[in-house]
């Protein structure tokens, strides 16, 4: 297990305390909070480690679990796509009489630091992740080393610690029976970013169903797309300026979508008469689109709550604990695919 991870992957407790002028133990003991130290000492070791870059490795810290009632959560950012999980987690641990400690990953390097530090604390007693990217090997080693952890919305190979996920796959293949049943037989994808486990499971489940109906898609048809707005919206103007004939889209989430709507807008084209569009997640922005949008519901308030009581079984050690959970996606169709019934 390596000592320490910096920007070069070479700063160790040895080189904070060359730079502290006090011991490599002396170092440990203030990761580790133990033994009689000095206020400036504890000072010069800190201000060691944050001008080293140092993120203490889960060896360095050493993990010794006290109980806080305590929970962290990190993830990539505060933004609103993850307010259902995190609501539902909050008043799911509140209820447990626990309390939740956020923290996020947008500060590369610096940001993995602070959490070697919170976990060098003991600020918690186990770890919830979402999307962490930069951060999975670190936090393996955390888990490895004793750390509950529970991993939400996995885009990554499976981890080698308790996830809570959900049907990616089957959720490719509803978006794809649902087109079909609608008489679509040229879609467009627009995926997520190739690298995420999320994009290869929800493509390969839309794909399969369309070959079951003797529909090979295009490779002009499948676009790397990167879960924003603006990607999707550029991506459909450019198939349509490049005459990639298509009657439906398939955006691999929501905001992707409804870039999807704003392009097919812009070209004069009605929605969904000339083309349906599906989405992917049911997040709160796909019910105040215009159409509003078909999607695949990804259930964030159960993952969220999953999650949660997954983590809480770890913490306590129940010898129920089950390793990890898979909770189903579903179609909602709105006006995206479907014209609405005339009164």
């Amino acid at each position: 297990m390596q000592e320490a991870r910096g920007d070069d992957m070479g700063v160790t407790i040895a080189d904070v305390a060359s730079r502290a002028g006090v011991s490599k133990t002396t170092v440990s003991r203030v990761l580790n909070g133990k033994g009689e130290i000095t206020e400036d000492t504890v000072s010069k070791v800190r201000k060691a480690i944050s001008e080293l870059g140092y993120v203490p490795s889960a060896g360095a810290v050493g993990l010794a679990r006290g109980t806080t009632q305590m929970i962290g959560m990190l993830v990539p950012d505060l933004a609103w796509a993850w307010a259902g999980i995190v609501q539902t987690v909050v008043e799911t641990l509140e209820a447990e009489g626990f309390g939740l400690r956020m923290l996020t990953v947008n500060r590369g390097e610096e940001s993995l630091r602070r959490l070697g530090l919170q976990v060098a604390a003991k600020s918690f007693d186990g770890l919830l992740v979402i999307e962490p990217e930069g951060a999975l090997g670190y936090i393996t080693e955390l888990h490895e080393a004793g750390l509950p952890v529970v991993l939400i919305d996995d885009r990554f190979q499976r981890p080698g610690f308790p996830y809570v996920a959900t049907t990616n796959r089957e959720g490719g293949e509803q978006a794809a029976r649902h087109l079909l049943d609608l008489g679509r037989r040229c879609p467009l994808v627009v995926t997520g970013p190739d690298e995420y486990g999320c994009t290869r499971e929800r493509l390969g489940g839309f794909v399969d169903v369309y070959a079951q109906a003797g529909i090979e898609l295009d490779p002009r048809s499948i676009i790397c797309g990167d879960f924003q707005f603006d990607s999707s919206r550029s991506a459909v103007a450019q198939a349509l300026a490049d005459g990639v004939e298509f009657d439906a889209v398939f955006g691999h989430n929501d905001p992707m979508a409804a870039g999807v709507l704003a392009a097919l807008h812009e070209a004069g084209l009605k929605i969904p008469q000339d083309v349906a569009v599906v989405g992917f997640d049911d997040v709160e922005l796909a019910s105040y689109t215009y159409p509003a949008l078909t999607t695949i519901r990804q259930p964030m308030r159960e993952m969220g709550e999953a999650a949660a009581r997954l983590l809480l079984d770890h913490v306590r050690r129940s010898p129920e604990a089950a390793p990890s959970r898979t909770i189903p996606t579903s179609l909602v169709i709105r006006g995206s695919t479907s014209q609405p019934s005339p009164h």
